[in-house]
Parts: structure tokens; sequence; C-alpha cells
């Protein structure tokens, strides 16, 4: 699961003051009823990604351009508000659009969201100061309800306009859709209008708010009017591999050497408990959100909160599973430190690891594992961010390929309609290689992979779409060139 925020309350000091320690751990539980889920009883989102348009007709591309789905859902803007106490309580100051005519439930259901916004724009807590300096960060998380239905969170903060010390404010777009790239462009026009009025947002918004999200590689324009600057045009395009366009592996490889990176997935892949350990909240949702797609074309099952707010910390006592992003003044409320990876990405780091289990650099198979490093060696300094994570997928996503490519041919099928059934003691009995089998043996166990072979038991017996069944083909039709020659 995802960032959840079912059940939460708001993060004032004075709740927190007067319910005490179990009201805490009250909205904790509350809020892990939800994480916790059976294998059998969840769905999965599509694992495999929609295809980049090819050479289509004019009528085509435009019914593809119109995807029917809108840019984002809100426009918030969360501003700390000083207190009774001398407490800063963040707060929502700005809200588009402003929804009418709601029921109980919905209106209850919003407010429920809203709240959730304010906490992981500000997650740090209420312990801020006024400011004269502050460096803009964009940073991302995503919401999850009970019912799995997702939400991205976009997140700028910055100081306001003005003069003298003040609290920076956050702007946040809540959208359906993930792609992170363009968000960030959309966040760059709400901020520099932010700068000359509120009310500079409001046309803005409500143009891209008609606009049509467009297709893999198609673009959308704006148009909107600057006071001394005039109507500009802003030019939004969403990149061709919408796999990738919610990920940047440049600060992955910023934060971690390949080798350490190599241990991280392997912990990963076995679903283990991870916590990744920074200042910068844009360097904890990147990588968190980075390792997540090294999986592909398997999807996190578990507990999944890019960055971790304060009032959640004891969410790190959970004995299940989980991928967590914890800002570094946080790391001393972390007490249970068994069973864990804890990784520092912080630049003075004395060290990557601060704990672990011990066992991460056996898991993968030692050959495939090389054959990994070897390829994250071929990329260069001044790669653009399509190249390397073109080069960093194809490197993880051919490990899947060599070791678990070959599961359609062990689901069987009866009569045709009918749900397929996998042969997992057949299926791992296939591998030749010992060291290969005994990882795969380990890895059908995962959530994961449970999830993948559910889904492939219910579809339809017929042809396979999708990169990962693309990239199966082209290394059978290459291994059987090989075999001939």
């Amino acid at each position: 699961m995802i960032d959840n925020i079912s059940g939460q309350e708001g993060t004032h000091q004075a709740s927190r003051e007067s319910h005490g320690e179990q009201s805490a751990l009250k909205r904790i539980s509350t809020m892990w009823s939800s994480f916790r889920r059976g294998k059998r009883d969840r769905g999965k989102q599509s694992m495999e990604p929609p295809e980049s348009p090819g050479p289509v007709d004019s009528v085509a591309r435009e019914q593809r351009f119109i995807s029917g789905q809108y840019f984002f859902e809100y426009l918030v803007v969360v501003s700390l508000k000083n207190g009774m106490d001398g407490n800063y309580e963040p707060q929502i100051t700005y809200q588009f659009p402003k929804r009418d005519g709601m029921v109980r439930f919905q209106r209850e259901e919003e407010e429920k969201t809203l709240k959730a916004i304010t906490l992981f724009c500000f997650p740090e807590g209420i312990n801020w100061a006024p400011l004269t300096e502050y460096q803009s960060e964009t940073f991302s998380f995503v919401l999850t309800e009970i019912d799995s239905s997702r939400r991205n969170g976009y997140c700028r903060r910055s100081l306001p306009k003005g003069n003298g010390a003040r609290p920076p404010e956050a702007y946040c777009i809540i959208s359906r859709l993930a792609c992170f790239g363009l968000f960030s462009k959309i966040l760059n026009e709400v901020e520099k209008r932010r700068q000359i009025s509120m009310a500079m947002i409001y046309p803005f918004m409500q143009k891209l708010r008609e606009s049509p999200f467009p297709a893999p590689g198609n673009t959308v324009e704006i148009k909107s009017f600057i006071p001394e600057s005039g109507t500009e045009i802003i030019s939004l395009t969403r990149p061709f591999d919408s796999w990738l366009e919610h990920v940047n592996f440049c600060t992955l490889f910023h934060c971690l050497t390949n080798e350490e990176i190599l241990m991280v997935f392997s912990a990963a892949v076995l679903e283990r408990r991870i916590i990744f350990i920074a200042d910068e909240l844009g360097t904890l949702s990147q990588v968190t959100h980075a390792i997540a797609a090294l999986l592909y074309p398997f999807t996190w099952q578990h507990t999944f909160i890019s960055i971790v707010p304060e009032i959640l910390v004891d969410v790190v006592m959970a004995p299940t599973p989980y991928l967590l992003g914890v800002q570094k003044k946080l790391m001393d409320q972390i007490t249970d430190l068994s069973d864990l990876l804890m990784v520092n990405l912080s630049e003075e780091k004395k060290e990557t690891f601060v704990v672990s289990i011990g066992d991460e650099r056996s898991i993968l198979p030692h050959k495939l594992n090389d054959e990994i490093l070897q390829a994250l060696q071929k990329r260069k300094e001044n790669a653009s961010v399509e190249q390397l994570n073109s080069l960093v997928s194809e490197a993880f996503l051919t490990f899947f390929v060599k070791t678990v490519g070959h599961y359609a041919s062990f689901v069987t099928r009866g009569n045709a309609g009918e749900c397929g059934e996998f042969q997992k003691r057949p299926f791992y009995k296939f591998i030749r290689s010992k060291a290969v089998r005994h990882f795969v043996k380990k890895f059908i166990q995962t959530q994961m992979f449970d999830i993948f072979i559910q889904e492939v038991e219910q579809q339809r017996q017929g042809p396979q779409q999708g990169i990962f069944h693309k990239k199966i083909l082209e290394y059978q039709k290459n291994k059987n060139k090989t075999k001939k020659h």
C-alpha cells in the first residue's frame, strides 16, 4: 500500500498534549487497519503500462490524446498559522476548485483528505519558526484510500513573497495521474503566479482543468495571461515512456553506489522492512519511488510512505514489510532495529547502512548480480533523465526476464475462457541454475509475485501484451539463435 491516510486526525500540538501517546498510537492503529490486507483479498492495478503511440491516423491519435481524465482534482495552498500556544499549524488557505452540493459523507471524506494533505505537506509537525531564507523544494507523496484507490500529491514548498522573517508555505496538486516531471513544471507556473498574486493562480488552473491529460508522447498547450508579460503559452508534454514518468533515478545514483543500490533492491525484492533516512523531503520521495520502480513488472504490495510525518513515525514499529522515508531528525524515535535495512542517504554520512540483516549481498544469483552491475556501469555522467531511466530499467527488467520470464509456460488452462492455474513446483524445477532456482523459490513466496500470478491466471488465454512480455520474447528469440549457432 502507499502513503495511507485513512482515519487520520489533525496535527495540532494541543491535541497531542491532551491525548498523549496512546491517542497517537490509536490514530496509527486506525490507519494500520487499512494497510493490512490479505493476499487474496486485494486487487492490483494494471502491471503493464500503456503502450507508446505508434503511427496511427489522425482520428485515432485525437482519440488517444483526449484521455477523458482531468489533470488534477485539487490545488491547495497550505500555510503555517501561528496558534495561541506559539506553535505553527498547517492550514489550507486556498483551494481550487471548491466543491459545492456534496452530501454529508462526501463532505466528511473531503475533510479527511484535506487534513491529510496538510499532514504530508508539512511532515515535520508544528515546530517551525519564521525564516528569512528557505530553499524551495519539490516532493511527492501518494494517498491511498481503504478501497485501494490512489491519488498522487505533488508538493512545492517555498517562502511566500514578503519582507522579514515568515514561515514557508506549500502548493500541493492532488491528481489521479502519476507524472512527476509534468506536475513539477505546473508547480513552477503556480509558484510564479503566487509571487504576483494569489488571484493569478485561478485562471491558469482553470485553463489546465479544462484541458485533457495528453496520451504518452503528446503535448497540451495552456494559454495564460500574466501582467507585464502578456499572454504566455505553456507547453506540457507527457513522456513517451509512461511507465517511468513518475521516476527520476538521478537522485538514487547521487546518494548510493551501484553496489549499494543492488543491496537495497535485494532487500526490496524479498519484501523486507526498509527505511531511508535523509534531511531533504525531495531526496526521500525520489529515492523511495525509484526503488519501487526497480521492481517492475511487479508492484510493491505493502506499506509505502515516501515521507513519514512526525505524528505517524510509530509506523516504523510495524512488523510487516514496508518502504519508508524518514527525516534524519526523527532517527532517535526508531527504537526497533531488528530485521531491518536502514539506509542513510545524507551526503555527510559515515556509513550508508546504519542497520542491515547482513545477507543482502548474497540474495541475488551471483552471475545475474554482476550482469546488473555491468549494465549500470555503462551510464554516463551527462546522461539525460530519459537515458538514465531507460538504462536502469532495462538492467533490472532483464533480471526478471532471466529469472521468472518463463512463467506463462506454467499456467495451465482448461476450456477456453476459463481461469488458469499456476504450476509452482514445475515452474522453479524447470530452472537449471541452482543459484537462480534458490532465489526464485524465495521470490515466488512474496506477495508481489502472488498478485502478479493471480492476474495472469485470471486473464483470458491469448497474446500477452506489455513491455515485460516483449522483453521475454526478445530474450527467448536471442537464446534460440545462440543455440542454433
